[in-house]
């Protein structure tokens, strides 16, 4: 009964987050998970919960902002135009 109350809990904070902010958070528990499984220790799991956040914010950065895209041109710069 405790775990599906802080399911429901998670789930309804969740639901107030922009999108860049439920890409990291699902980014990072996803991150945790698989470097926890693969390396088999709290270090792995701290490392995939950094990278995995991340990456997440990243894509739901992206997701805020629909029908745009992120280029990088030749000089390595970052901006954002129409896909």
């Amino acid at each position: 009964m405790k775990k599906a109350l802080v399911l429901v809990l998670v789930a309804l904070a969740i639901t107030s987050c922009t999108q860049t902010e439920k890409g990291a958070a699902i980014g990072a528990g996803a991150g945790a998970i698989i470097g926890g499984a693969i390396t088999g220790d709290v270090r792995g799991a701290a490392v995939g919960a950094a990278i995995g956040g991340v990456s997440g914010a990243v894509i739901g950065n992206v997701a805020d902002q629909p029908g745009q895209c992120y280029y990088r041109d030749r000089y390595g710069r970052r901006y954002i135009d129409r896909c």
